[in-house]
């Protein structure tokens, strides 16, 4: 398929001169304004515009202006035309962000070789950028791997199974999504933040990787000691995820991981740990995975118990109300039940 040059120029000879020289390579579409430039852009992508500067009513600097400002076109390659030979319009051509200029009378050589490069170069950019990537995903998908892997061999060590490290990680994110859409917290919860969410959950229990087998598997009531070593998992687990992957991990991202690692054992009333954080002090990613974890928790069947409707997990969860957790985070949770008890029944 011919690429598409648009030539934008008031001159009909002009347009006349550039589709007889590139109409064999290429598909010409010719316009005599900036304002019909700008009307055929809206249903169209060429893949080079050689643009006339002096135009009545728009001339070329302020289509290129608008051109710049548009996300869908703002990388599309653009030679200005023009017979104006100074250094002054030759700079501010470069300036608005053109990548050349062929000054008029045209010589027809010269703007077919120039027209040339300018679309080999820009196939070039879009391969390059296609192929970067294509590399950042798959260093993204091992990344995302990796993280499942570790967190899948911290959970089987307590008696719970790799399920638990999705199924937090999906209720979580259906929560913060119905958050979302209701308009709380909307400010915050953006796509990226919404992304590191979704790929950090997993890892808010690595902390448990340092405390002792007998005392994670152990059926029966814990000591003292051994709940506080326990609790210790929250505050270890974000100083290993800060000490190890800051080399490989966005640092939004790493915050986040170490945020809901560090946290979602926090309690609204500020009777949590490990720090004793109260209300909004406790980080936003924290407090939505601690009601997707305590529910998890409850509904999951274990060495030591048998799992809970979601009904029964509910009651217990609205005693905490305001206590535990943030009302408006919970009461958001208790309107996708059934979404939550449809994938209880599809497990």
């Amino acid at each position: 398929m011919k690429k598409t040059v648009l030539v934008v120029d008031d001159d009909k000879s002009n347009l006349i001169i550039a589709q007889k020289l590139l109409s064999d390579e290429y598909r010409v579409a010719a316009v005599n304004s900036g304002e019909k430039a700008l009307e055929y852009l809206e249903k169209n992508e060429p893949s080079l515009i050689l643009l006339d500067i002096s135009m009545p009513d728009m001339d070329g600097f302020e289509v290129m202006e608008k051109l710049r400002s548009d996300e869908r076109h703002c990388k599309v390659p653009v030679i200005f035309l023009t017979a104006d030979r100074s250094s002054e319009t030759e700079e501010k051509c470069f300036d608005m962000g053109a990548v050349d200029y062929i000054a008029k009378p045209f010589v027809l050589s010269i703007m077919h070789k120039r027209v040339n490069r300018t679309i080999e170069l820009e196939e070039y950019r879009k391969s390059l950028e296609k192929m970067v990537a294509e590399q950042l995903a798959q260093i993204t998908k091992m990344q995302h791997d990796v993280i499942i892997t570790m967190a899948n061999v911290i959970e089987s060590r307590d008696g719970t199974t790799g399920e638990h490290v999705k199924r937090t990680s999906t209720y979580t994110m259906m929560l913060a999504e119905k958050m979302r859409e209701k308009g709380i917290y909307a400010d915050k919860l953006d796509a990226e933040f919404m992304e590191n969410m979704r790929n950090a959950a997993p890892l808010h229990d690595i902390g448990k990787i340092t405390v002792p087998d007998a005392v994670l598997s152990k059926p029966g009531k814990l000591t003292n000691e051994e709940y506080d070593l326990i609790k210790s998992h929250s505050r270890a687990g974000a100083e290993m995820l800060r000490k190890n992957m800051p080399g490989m991990v966005d640092p939004d991202f790493l915050q986040v991981a170490c945020d809901m690692a560090c946290y979602h054992h926090e309690k609204w009333n500020g009777k949590g740990y490990p720090e004793g954080l109260k209300g909004q002090e406790i980080p936003l990613s924290a407090r939505i995975l601690a009601v997707a974890d305590v529910y998890d928790a409850l509904v999951s069947k274990r060495q030591y118990k048998e799992g809970m409707t979601t009904e029964q997990a509910f009651e217990i969860m609205a005693k905490d109300r305001e206590e535990g957790f943030e009302a408006d985070i919970l009461d958001t949770f208790f309107e996708i039940k059934s979404e939550l008890e449809s994938l209880l029944e599809n497990e």
